[in-house]
């Protein structure tokens, strides 16, 4: 069994403040794409660059695109997005159709979310402090002391109307005062 995932950051998945809500904001900010000029696992790098970047970036106005030139080291693509996270990914001996995915997949997902370990399957930004509810949290500390059944509890709680049904009330008394009024008037023009 792999002990790896001990040094994965943890913590909980967070979605950007509205995401969804509105227009698409992409959480693409910035992507460096490091290569070596003449090392053989850039090979795949330097295609990508010549044949597909331009594209890339006139399909993503919105995503700056740096291109960084380094001797006899690995290639390496560095996602930066709008919450302060950085991703880095090796890119060592990928095709250019594998680089096109991956840069693809770095501009729809909002950060390295899927690097997380997470420390519980369910989280909350506002946990209770009395715990949690059971029909008896908002009872009365009296009820713990009474013989069950009982008559005074068992009886049908009365409820006063609301002001909605006490607006609704008013306003068909007024309805009908207007009715008796229109057919007074009515039977003093015949008589």
């Amino acid at each position: 069994m792999s002990n790896q995932y001990l040094f994965q950051k943890c913590g909980f998945l967070r979605a950007p403040f509205a995401i969804g809500v509105g227009r698409y904001v992409c959480q693409l900010q910035r992507v460096t794409i490091k290569f070596c000029k003449n090392h053989g696992a850039s090979l795949g790098a330097r295609n990508f660059i010549e044949h597909d970047l331009i594209n890339y970036a006139k399909e993503n106005p919105g995503v700056v695109v740096y291109v960084k030139p380094r001797r006899h080291k690995h290639p390496i693509l560095k996602a930066e997005y709008l919450n302060g996270e950085t991703h880095w990914m090796s890119i060592a001996n990928y095709s250019r159709e594998d680089i096109i995915q991956w840069m693809e997949l770095l501009k729809t997902q909002y950060h390295n979310g899927p690097d997380y370990r997470l420390l519980k399957l369910w989280h909350t930004d506002f946990p209770s402090i009395q715990g949690p509810w059971t029909p008896f949290t908002f009872k009365e500390s009296s009820l713990n002391q009474i013989q069950f059944p009982n008559k005074k509890i068992g009886e049908y709680i009365k409820l006063e109307p609301t002001a909605t049904e006490e607006l609704i009330r008013l306003f068909k008394e007024q309805q009908e005062a207007e009715k008796l009024n229109e057919e007074n008037k009515i039977q003093e023009n015949i008589s």
